[in-house]
């Protein structure tokens, strides 16, 4: 007998968008996930051909529920559990391409500062502080 529905905070760690169930239930409370284009409760019924708007991070899924599930499997198993739009998955991509191309400037530090780059370091939080 197949299931057809299931808590929404069960769908989603299923799906492999949260590590765990917890995590999801607190996503869903604060916000960041949308059913239908509405804020739901972590207990809210999932069903097949809903729409979910999944905010995680810097990215942001909108997915259609194709399956059900409720025990988390392999990453096979759980892309298996929804659909992504193509304009999400592109969407995403640019997003993560900017953050890439933002990032491609930045050098860390070789080393630790030397004593006078530490003197400086505590001059410019000094100066916030004033």
């Amino acid at each position: 007998m197949s299931i057809e529905t299931t808590r929404l905070d069960i769908w989603l760690w299923a799906a492999r968008f949260y590590r765990t169930r917890s995590l999801a239930k607190q996503a869903v409370e604060t916000g960041k996930v949308e059913i239908d284009g509405q804020r739901a409760k972590a207990s809210r019924s999932v069903r097949v051909g809903d729409a979910l708007r999944i905010v995680r991070g810097e990215e942001t899924f909108e997915v259609e529920v194709a399956a059900i599930g409720e025990k988390r499997g392999t990453a096979a198993v759980a892309r298996m559990l929804y659909v992504e739009s193509e304009a999400s998955r592109d969407a995403r991509e640019n997003r993560l391409a900017e953050l890439r191309a933002a990032r491609a400037g930045y050098q860390a530090p070789e080393g630790k500062p030397d004593k006078r780059a530490r003197r400086l370091i505590r001059a410019l939080g000094d100066i916030d502080a004033s």
